[in-house]
């Protein structure tokens, strides 16, 4: 005969039967006992639901933290069916299929939970089954999971500075461009990278500033210190004083044990890149010129002053004088960052250096992908130094990606987006006030029929409209010669481009800003 032992319910000490073996001598039938209570207190005292039903969906257990949120006493509901007990159970299912479910989303009493379903198994057959609420509502669980977000951002970001010793991956022999407004920016960086005096990079969008902070970082003195960077435009308000400065256990709920040293107490002893400092809230401006001016950092929920050594090297693409002038940029800051200051020139103002900016991104990206790098043709070149680039490189880099999975080995103008190297899509930059229909009309007949310079200059002058402003009798003379240059040069643009004494890319873009791209050979 099996023995009915009389144990505790899972809520109020109810009691509920469980079969023990009679041929147990009386000090094993106690143990057994004493490991079942144990077990039952245990499943009381975890912060999981738990329900366990056997192989009919009747419930065998539950626990009490379940029975109180459900608003019943464990030992009413053994034997009912869960479906009655628990809304929108899927044990039957379980049951049924004898498959686990996992991080499922049940509807319970008006909250949205996260639960696990596991089947029972014993010597192969199916028993029952068991079902746990790991998260009671998902706000729960979306903060584990931003947390856990958050510290794989935080790896990643530490893996990436970790790359090269410094944290700095580029120098300046990696910036590629040979125009002069690049050779002037690169003598002048090397003139100031071994001072410690702090730098304002200014630039368009897209121009590459990140990459001459790296190159001052890793042709100065502080070379073999850390290179810490942090975008102020990425950093909500709340939390930029805290990555700066760093803060102390308990300085706020959620705060790391142990705390936390910002980005000032990382770069000790090497450079500190705030990239986009234009966008830093005002209330945080003041704070970072105290540091720059004292050199120390209080921590948030610190009670003192730490010294720290930091080159500060800044970056934005906002005009600053106009935010002092506004008021959301502090006047005393601005000159506190702008002490030397370097302007990286946008693509359209380096158009010398397309050709060879274009072939290392298409080497670039075909060692990335282990295919040999396409050729540009040259009618692509053509489009490509006839756009305005109002993206500069990083649309340049956006452009050769997508023609470099577009096209084959060679890579043709088809290949590129329509609005690229396309008159509509300069024509903003542009000062010509005449139509299409009189471009094309005009420049068949000057560029079929030999005629002197005197009397293109007078046909030109009857076929454009008079000119109101300087700025449009410039372009109108600006167009004049470049049509000139080009009738001499027969239609060659090489030699026509040199006639002018200027670079043939520079030549395209002018033809595409006066409309002439399409309508010359």
């Amino acid at each position: 005969m099996a023995q009915q032992m009389p144990v505790s319910g899972a809520v109020g000490g109810e009691k509920m039967t469980a079969p023990l073996r009679d041929d147990l001598p009386a000090t094993s039938i106690h143990l057994e006992r004493a490991r079942r209570e144990l077990l039952r207190a245990a499943m009381d005292a975890v912060e999981e639901w738990v329900v366990v039903v056997d192989v009919q969906g009747g419930i065998q257990f539950l626990n009490a933290p379940y029975a109180e949120f459900l608003g019943v006493e464990a030992s009413e509901v053994l034997g009912r069916d869960v479906s009655e007990v628990i809304e929108n159970t899927r044990m039957h299912e379980v049951l049924e299929s004898g498959r686990a479910e996992l991080a499922q989303l049940q509807l319970i009493r008006g909250h949205h939970m996260i639960a696990h379903r596991y089947p029972i198994f014993r010597d192969g057959e199916l028993i029952g089954a068991i079902g746990s609420v790991l998260y009671h509502d998902t706000w729960e669980w979306r903060q584990v999971n931003a947390q856990v977000q958050a510290l794989e951002a935080e790896v990643d970001y530490y893996r990436q500075a970790l790359e090269t010793p410094t944290g700095a991956r580029w120098q300046l022999s990696d910036i590629i461009g040979d125009s002069p407004a690049m050779r002037e920016l690169a003598c002048k960086v090397r003139k100031i990278a071994p001072g410690g005096a702090s730098v304002l990079i200014r630039g368009e969008s897209g121009t590459g500033k990140e990459l001459y902070a790296h190159a001052l970082h890793r042709s100065s003195a502080r070379a073999k210190g850390p290179f810490i960077k942090l975008n102020c435009a990425a950093i909500p308000e709340a939390l930029l004083e805290a990555e700066l400065f760093g803060y102390e256990e308990g300085a706020f709920t959620g705060a790391k044990r142990g705390g936390k040293p910002g980005k000032f107490q990382l770069a000790d002893g090497g450079t500190l890149f705030l990239d986009e400092v234009g966008d830093m809230p005002l209330a945080m401006q003041a704070k970072l010129l105290r540091v720059l001016q004292d050199r120390e950092v209080e921590a948030v929920g610190a009670t003192r002053l730490v010294s720290v050594d930091v080159r500060v090297i800044a970056a934005t693409h906002r005009p600053l004088e106009a935010l002092v002038e506004s008021g959301e940029f502090r006047e005393d800051l601005f000159y506190r960052i702008n002490v030397v200051p370097l302007k990286v020139p946008p693509l359209r103002e380096r158009r010398d250096d397309l050709p060879t900016l274009a072939t290392h991104l298409l080497s670039r990206l075909a060692r990335r992908s282990g295919r040999r790098p396409p050729i540009l043709s040259e009618a692509a070149l053509e489009r490509l130094c006839a756009h305005h680039w109002p993206g500069n490189v990083r649309e340049l880099e956006n452009v050769l990606e997508a023609a470099f999975y577009l096209g084959g080995s060679h890579i043709q103008p088809t290949d590129l987006p329509d609005a690229i190297g396309a008159r509509h899509g300069d024509a903003r930059h542009g000062d010509a006030r005449h139509s299409d229909a009189r471009h094309a009309a005009t420049h068949q007949s000057d560029l079929s029929t030999p005629a002197s310079a005197a009397e293109s200059s007078t046909t030109a002058r009857e076929l454009h409209t008079t000119p109101t402003t300087l700025r449009e009798a410039m372009a109108q003379a600006e167009r004049q010669l470049i049509e000139d240059a080009l009738r001499a040069a027969e239609g060659n643009r090489t030699r026509a481009a040199r006639q002018l004494g200027i670079a043939k890319s520079s030549l395209y873009e002018k033809l595409n800003r006066h409309g002439l791209l399409a309508e010359t050979p």
